[in-house]
């Protein structure tokens, strides 16, 4: 019997100053919890770890069937058009007993013009001198 059906993996690009791996880590740790998500773990693309294919391993000692692939990239650009179907193709072969899905990237979704809007509301506001 399994513990957890689906995992998620929040897939971010990475980068060399760790600061800000540790940054979308922490935003797969919120994503879980305000979800409710038992298997969560961030990945990436360069420059952080896990990569991909390690982090749907890292899920399958978890036990899950399915791990749901969320691009942490605001368009449909070369990484996600190129280098994510390659990635994904690798960890099918690694972890060939979990199926592995993708959803679309940040781009388009409602809540972006919430957060522009929260953003430039925050920078409209002068502190009185």
């Amino acid at each position: 019997m399994k513990l957890v059906d689906t995992g998620y993996i929040v897939f971010a690009h990475g980068s060399s100053v760790e600061s800000a791996n540790e940054a979308v880590r922490a935003v797969a740790r919120e994503f879980a919890h305000a979800g409710g998500y038992r298997a969560v773990i961030a990945a990436f693309l360069e420059g952080g770890k896990p990569d991909l294919s390690a982090a749907v391993g890292e899920l399958a000692t978890h036990g899950v069937s399915r791990a749901v692939v969320l691009p942490y990239f605001l368009t449909l650009g070369l990484h996600l058009q190129r280098d994510l179907p390659r990635l994904v193709a690798e960890a099918r072969r690694a972890n060939p007993g979990i199926d592995i899905d993708v959803a679309p990237p940040l781009d388009g979704h409602p809540a972006m013009i919430e957060a522009l809007l929260d953003r430039s509301r925050k920078s409209a506001v002068k502190p009185v001198r």
